[in-house]
């Protein structure tokens, strides 16, 4: 056998006892440990001195095979059966000979319903605090989703539930149903599988998860919390319908919608059909009944209008308004004549005053007006000042004029 610390290398490699008996002392220098899973097969013959079960991870496809003394498995002081939840103590073992790894385990413990409650309570309050349950993430549902994702158990009750009310309710509805265990261990990582593959389907518009109802122990995967990660990490909307008993999973908090059974899920996805349309329709005669009415009463007010005197007989205003207009002509023909008569009196009043006053009458009653005529300053004559000798004057009468010259006086003369 090649010595434990020969150098490995191509021109000097190790066998493969070499490779298999190192592994092994490395593994058992681990020591005892204790390990938590779930039992998926249990061989416990009679007559044998050595028990086989294997434990598988709940959240992962990853399981390991374990022996232990039967006399382990009857002391339990809960029957341990497939799907157990279970907490082991043990140390592993590489057997050489065969490659293997197994885990020989001298202590096993199921794990009870209130560690189960606190285990998930403690998850709870994680993604409480990450922030995924709040209401701000949640996306709405589509409201006529063309392509439907349903998981859930072959054949299972939820599954035709699903389908039977979906139909129901809209015959033309369609669905991507993905079978998948939904307890046990190995329902987490097939849930996961299909939830991927379902959002990554463009054509899918929501995904249902469903499951009917079951204990606490047989709702574990749905608050498992890599499942309820992948969910919040989906882009497509997720409805929880996990019919359950009053300890409700965390898929329910994670999910977009809840719904209390696969049932409901349907009709909260599905719309119904014949109540749309009937909706459809009563909202139609609705507003058919709305716009008679409304055309109704404003035809009434129309009719309103066209009943007034205005409007019926438009020409009743300027006829009613003529006589006062043949009036208003009348009494300003009036006005004016009157007017024009005052004006006419005072006119002649102001002639016979003028005339009364005037220089005519003057001249008429044999008086004269003399004006200089010589000279740039031609002016009447006020004083004998104005006439010297040989002054030019004109001498205007009643009936003409007549011009002059200024000759001495017989005193000048007799001078």
């Amino acid at each position: 056998m090649t010595a434990p610390d020969q150098a490995n290398s191509a021109e000097s490699p190790w066998p493969v006892r070499t490779l298999s008996f190192k592994i092994a002392d490395w593994i058992h220098r681990l020591g005892q440990v204790w390990v938590e899973g779930q039992l998926t097969q249990i061989n416990a013959r009679r007559g044998t001195r050595t028990a086989f079960l294997t434990l598988r991870d709940p959240a992962a496809d990853i399981s390991m095979s374990v022996t232990c003394d039967p006399g382990l498995l009857q002391r339990s002081p809960v029957p341990l059966t497939e799907g157990t939840r279970v907490v082991v103590y043990g140390r592993p073992s590489f057997y050489a000979g065969r490659g293997t790894l197994s885990l020989r385990i001298t202590d096993i413990r199921p794990v009870g319903i209130g560690e189960l409650l606190a285990r998930i309570e403690r998850v709870k309050g994680l993604l409480a605090a990450e922030g995924l349950f709040d209401a701000r993430r949640k996306r709405p549902l589509p409201f006529l989703p063309h392509t439907i994702g349903l998981i859930s158990g072959r054949a299972s009750a939820a599954q035709r539930d699903v389908l039977a009310v979906a139909a129901a309710r809209w015959d033309a509805v369609k669905f991507d149903v993905r079978d998948s265990p939904v307890q046990g261990p190995t329902a987490v990582p097939s849930i996961i599988e299909q939830l991927a593959a379902l959002d990554a389907d463009p054509h899918v518009q929501v995904i249902i998860i469903a499951r009917g109802g079951g204990s606490v122990e047989d709702l574990l995967p749905f608050s498992d919390e890599t499942l309820l990660r992948a969910v919040a990490a989906c882009r497509t909307p997720v409805v929880s319908a996990i019919g359950h008993e009053p300890d409700s999973p965390l898929l329910d908090l994670v999910a977009d919608l809840r719904a209390a059974t696969p049932t409901d899920a349907a009709k909260q996805v599905v719309p119904d059909v014949a109540a749309e349309l009937d909706g459809i329709a009563e909202l139609r005669r609705r507003s058919a009944h709305a716009l008679r009415n409304w055309v109704h009463r404003e035809q009434h007010v129309l009719d309103g209008l066209r009943a007034r005197p205005v409007l019926a007989n438009p020409l009743r205003m300027v006829d009613d308004r003529l006589d006062r207009v043949d009036g208003a002509v009348r009494d300003i023909r009036r006005s004016v004549r009157h007017l024009v008569t005052v004006e006419e009196h005072r006119t002649q009043r102001l002639a016979s005053q003028l005339s009364t006053l005037g220089p005519a009458q003057t001249l008429a009653r044999g008086y004269a007006v003399v004006q200089r005529t010589d000279g740039d300053d031609r002016h009447a004559v006020r004083s004998v000042d104005d006439l010297p000798v040989g002054a030019a004057v004109r001498i205007r009468v009643a009936d003409g004029s007549a011009t002059a010259a200024i000759t001495p006086t017989t005193e000048e003369n007799d001078q």
